[in-house]
């Protein structure tokens, strides 16, 4: 039923995309811009909630508690771990934006700042950490550890709707169920769709600026259906081959492409990018997390903060599903730790190196990355990494590295709508993959050709409101069967007292 429905809105979704690519923008921008307007500051109260809901959870009395059999083992060993959610959650977006944002935020920046100053420098790479830290990873730890939690330790269905268990019972296997699910596979064709469009633009800028080869539709349809071919090969082979063998893959690359830009850039520079941001998005995230600007209207918070904030409630239900199937035997406190902390370091490393050295080109070196920036995205980091020694060679590593992240996501994704729309089955058919795999392809072409990839997008975005008033119900509920596993625990903890206290009793009555 929920493979049906899904199928058949996407199909209309993605006619009307195809047909009226200008009507689907323009009623998607306005519902955009209506939701941030009238409902921005419910996105930075729940975002910053979120936060502090899963630090409760972490480092208070739940903390203990096993996603699993309370002597399970962990499935994957903590590199393969740390990979996976990386590549899943962020991996391609940190390539894309890594140089593109802290310089569009050096070029524009927030607060009224001077443009081109030293101020708005240190603000761009300190937005940057915030709108890749701590509440987007916070957000994905919210589905992923209910998402786990009543999977491995309550043994229900490897469902969105199975998380709702403790407020709905048995309705979770009717409608509403059925809605909450569809929602989730909506959200996540949606947002990987769009993603896979946009990612192949910065392949194409890739090739572009390596060899020059012109930006087409016929190349970029192209290339939808190389990686198309990747992700399916790796998607049929499993998880513990395809999507383990990449994720490692990535890591790898990612940490190559960092450490040779690190010691062949301004090395000390971006020592001290790194310390002082780190230390004032420390100083600064209470302050970052709730501010709006009523008494001087503003439209930065709206295109970049709340426009983040949404987006990673739209990807929740995709990565939260895929770091909960890969956490098992888990500790509460291990899963936030790790889902949180590392990363986010990951993030802020990449930001201060990559977005440092375009920063430190642009200030103290006379390049003008901001002009590339602003007519075409996809070309910035290409740019920076020419401007280094052994730049070309840097710019192979990262157009490899698109690529891979680009299969991993894709790969993910496919994996997810295949547990969705199989009942919660944690190994999905691969004809149910398969179709998937296709169908998001053949969803980008169609929107690379109408032009409509804004669009979607914009509608992906707004569509997070109602799944972010369903995340806070599903704090509510995981907490009610988190107190229901304590209080069984205790009262399992009392009857072996008072076991081994009658065994000593009637040891002593039967000793001379």
């Amino acid at each position: 039923m929920v493979f049906i429905i899904s199928i058949v809105i996407v199909v209309l979704f993605v006619i009307w995309g195809a047909l009226a690519p200008h009507q689907l923008s323009a009623g998607a921008n306005y519902m955009l811009s209506f939701t941030t307007d009238k409902f921005g500051w419910f996105y930075l109260i729940a975002a910053f909630g979120f936060l502090v809901f899963t630090l409760y959870l972490a480092f208070g009395k739940y903390g203990k508690i096993r996603l699993g059999a309370d002597d399970e083992e962990p499935e994957y060993s903590y590199v393969t771990w740390f990979a996976m959610l990386f590549s899943a959650g962020m991996g391609i977006g940190l390539v894309f934006w890594g140089v593109a944002e802290p310089i569009d935020h050096y070029v524009s920046p927030p607060m009224g700042l001077t443009p081109k100053s030293s101020e708005a420098a240190t603000w761009a790479e300190r937005y940057s950490f915030f709108h890749w830290g701590l509440q987007p990873w916070a957000i994905y730890a919210v589905i992923g550890l209910a998402l786990a939690y009543f999977n491995f330790r309550k043994g229900s269905k490897g469902l969105i709707s199975a998380t709702f268990y403790p407020i709905l019972g048995d309705r979770v296997n009717g409608s509403i169920g059925k809605t909450i699910d569809i929602l989730a596979v909506l959200a996540t064709v949606f947002g990987v769709a769009t993603s896979l469009g946009l990612g192949t633009l910065q392949i194409n800028g890739g090739l572009n600026a390596l060899f020059g080869v012109p930006s087409t539709r016929i190349l970029q349809i192209s290339i939808i259906a190389v990686v198309t071919v990747l992700f399916l090969i790796s998607a049929t082979t499993g998880l513990d081959k395809g999507i383990k063998i990449l994720s490692n893959t990535n890591l790898i690359v990612a940490a190559v492409l960092l450490l040779f830009t690190l010691f062949l850039g301004p090395t000390w520079f971006l020592f001290d990018t790194f310390t002082s941001t780190l230390g004032g998005y420390l100083q600064n995230l209470v302050r970052m997390s709730l501010r709006l600007a009523p008494f001087r209207p503003s439209t930065w918070i709206a295109n970049w903060t709340l426009f983040y904030w949404a987006w990673w409630i739209a990807w929740a239900p995709f990565v939260g599903m895929f770091i909960a199937r890969v956490s098992r035997g888990r500790t509460i406190r291990e899963f936030v730790t790790g889902v949180l902390l590392v990363p986010s370091l990951v993030s802020f490393l990449w930001f201060s190196v990559f977005g440092g050295t375009a920063l430190h080109l642009q200030m103290f070196q006379g390049v003008d990355i901001a002009s590339v920036v602003q007519k075409d995205m996809s070309k910035a980091l290409f740019v920076v990494l020419r401007h280094l020694p052994l730049g070309w060679p840097l710019a192979v590593i990262a157009t490899i590295l698109i690529v891979t992240f680009f299969v991993t996501s894709a790969d993910s994704a496919t994996f997810v709508l295949g547990m969705l729309s199989s009942d919660g089955s944690l190994n999905p058919s691969n004809r149910v993959k398969v179709t998937w795999g296709i169908l998001q392809s053949l969803i980008a072409v169609v929107l690379l050709l109408s032009g409509g990839l804004q669009g979607l997008q914009t509608a992906s975005i707004v569509a997070a409101l109602p799944f972010a008033v369903i995340m806070i119900v599903m704090c509510y509920s995981l907490v009610k069967a988190l107190n229901e596993d304590l209080r069984n625990q205790r009262r399992q903890e009392n009857e072996e007292i008072r076991r081994i206290r009658v065994l000593l009793q009637a040891d002593k009555r039967t000793s001379p």
